[in-house]
């Protein structure tokens, strides 16, 4: 077994909570009796209707435990980094999302998100991860709730405790701000509308919810704009309506989606429509501008589709597409269905065709590993952002222009220096700042695509290639964590590699390589991450090197 279990299970709060007293109703008004007069029967409070007593022993009741219950503030699962994020007593089911924009992106949305969940535990308040906007109005199962915020979370007390197993549908009526104060991450504002990049820990700044990927649930989205605008949303389009001025697209995803990769893109943009492998439709959104600039990138992606497919089985959803934003953000994003990426990236001269294709790979790759396999902890980013960046590395070496062990033995040289900076590839130390990209440094690309490498020398390309596609057919469309990986290789490799794993999973410094015994890991140095690859998030920046002539299996 591990050294330590990476996919911890979501805690719950450790006391139940108390529940309100038996209460006996009596007549609150002063008896007095008149020296004239016969004594009159004091009227009773009983209430004959039994459903109207029934809701007024659940209101006093509630009353009772609201007061009995401590003063909110922001709760989490535990999250070794991002403890903050998520919430227990509740699963949640499905989202449908309503927001309106104006048409101005320095507004906020008006918005209407609808969850539908199950108590798994008593709940006499709970909470939700929402901030940077108002919150007019919250009712839960149709009833007005009470809430509060603190921190970045929203605090509600249903009118009617909830009991373990139950569904409950939360209403909360709000605005999305893209301009709050303070805010990283969330909403990205383009030179014509708004795009979402929500990750690792920004969903919440666009819509309530339970932020994070333990937490997956179907997604639907209805977006109002003005009509000359178009507006996308995760998985595929259902419906279109016209009112005067304003149209309402609606998208539904058939697929479980964490928070962090919904995608809402609104703009000046024209959708092109194509197929891939077995007729999968294939949806691109671009500026209507670069139409035709960008056809020819768009025109890959079937091509990108194959390829994939054949190291690891059949694409997991309904539709897929490139969304293109004329924004800086400085990385690109694998929201589900519709992978974001900046405008740059395919008008950038300096750029190699080869290196465009392998981020395109690199986001594609992610509807395997991450979207359909979704790491169960941040703890476990390593299986998400390592595959990708494997995939990346793999395809440019394939198609003769960057060798992969080159690209291999470049990061064991650097590999001590990530550990030393960022911690080992599963257990990252957590992020030093609020910023958007902390999390994602060197170690989660290369430095953890380098672990795979050392899987595959140690047991051999085709039982590999077996445990690729295991991994994206037995998880499919759920999480999985750390200790999942190192149990399904053990079993597709016939032994434990749980020692061998340990080392180069947790280890600070970097285990030998299988077959290479001449590679050397440098000493760390304080500039240890300094010239480090660019990668798809784009946070570690550095010079992209010249093509490499002839591909190299590693």
């Amino acid at each position: 077994m591990p050294p330590t279990t990476p996919s911890p299970r979501i805690p719950r709060p450790g006391a139940p909570r108390p529940r309100a007293p038996h209460l006996r109703v009596q007549d609150p008004r002063p008896r007095t009796r008149s020296p004239h007069t016969p004594s009159p029967r004091t009227p009773s409070l009983r209430v004959r209707r039994p459903r109207l007593r029934a809701a007024l022993l659940a209101a006093v009741s509630a009353g009772l435990v609201a007061a009995a219950l401590p003063a909110p503030e922001p709760l989490g699962i535990g999250d070794p980094l991002y403890p903050h994020l998520g919430n227990p007593g509740y699963d949640v089911l499905a989202y449908d999302i309503a927001l309106t924009y104006s048409g101005d992106n320095r507004k906020p949305l008006d918005a209407l998100t609808r969850i539908d969940a199950r108590a798994t535990e008593r709940l006499d308040r709970f909470n939700l991860d929402f901030s940077h906007g108002t919150v007019a109005s919250v009712t839960v199962d149709g009833r007005p709730a009470g809430f509060t915020r603190t921190g970045e979370d929203l605090v509600i007390d249903p009118a009617l405790p909830v009991a373990p197993g139950d569904r409950l549908t939360i209403a909360v009526t709000h605005t999305s701000d893209p301009v709050a104060a303070g805010a990283e991450g969330g909403w990205v504002r383009t030179a014509d509308g708004l795009a979402l990049a929500g990750q690792p820990h920004a969903a919440h700044r666009v819509f309530p919810c339970n932020d994070h990927p333990a937490d997956k649930a179907l997604f639907t989205f209805r977006v109002t704009a003005p009509k000359d605008l178009v507006a996308v949303a995760n998985g595929p389009a259902v419906a279109r309506a016209v009112a005067g001025p304003s149209a309402t697209w609606t998208f539904r995803g058939d697929h479980p989606m964490a928070t962090e990769l919904a995608q809402v893109a609104i703009g000046r943009s024209a959708v092109v429509r194509h197929t891939g492998p077995h007729g999968l439709p294939l949806r691109d959104v671009v500026p209507a501008a670069d139409r035709k600039l960008l056809e020819p990138w768009l025109r890959r992606t079937p091509g990108h589709l194959r390829w994939m497919e054949e190291k690891t089985g059949r694409y997991p959803f309904d539709t897929y597409g490139v969304l293109v934003a004329a924004a800086s953000t400085g990385f690109q994003l694998e929201t589900q269905t519709l992978s974001l990426f900046e405008r740059s990236l395919f008008t950038d001269p300096e750029l190699p065709e080869w290196y465009v294709e392998s981020i395109m790979v690199h986001e594609l790759a992610h509807h395997w590993f991450g979207n359909s396999v979704t790491p169960r902890s941040w703890s476990d980013l390593w299986l998400s952002e390592g595959h990708a960046t494997w995939y990346e590395a793999l395809h440019a070496d394939e198609s003769g222009h960057e060798q992969l062990e080159r690209r291999m033995r470049e990061a064991y040289t650097a590999s001590d220096g990530w550990r030393a900076a960022g911690g080992p590839p599963a257990a990252p130390r957590p992020p030093a700042t609020d910023a958007k990209t902390a999390l994602f440094r060197p170690v989660v690309y290369d430095g953890s695509a380098l672990v795979l490498y050392a899987l595959r020398q140690e047991i051999g390309a085709a039982a590999f290639g077996t445990l690729q596609r295991r991994w994206t057919a037995e998880y499919a469309h759920a999480t999985a964590g750390t200790a999942d990986f190192v149990r399904l290789a053990s079993a597709v490799a016939g032994r434990d590699l749980t020692g061998f794993l340990r080392g180069w999973l947790y280890g600070e410094k970097t285990p030998a390589m299988p077959g290479h015994p001449d590679w050397r890991a440098a000493t760390p140095t304080a500039a240890s991450s300094a010239g480090a690859r660019p990668t798809a998030h784009g946070p570690v920046a550095g010079p992209v090197r010249a093509p490499v002539t002839g591909a190299a299996g590693g």
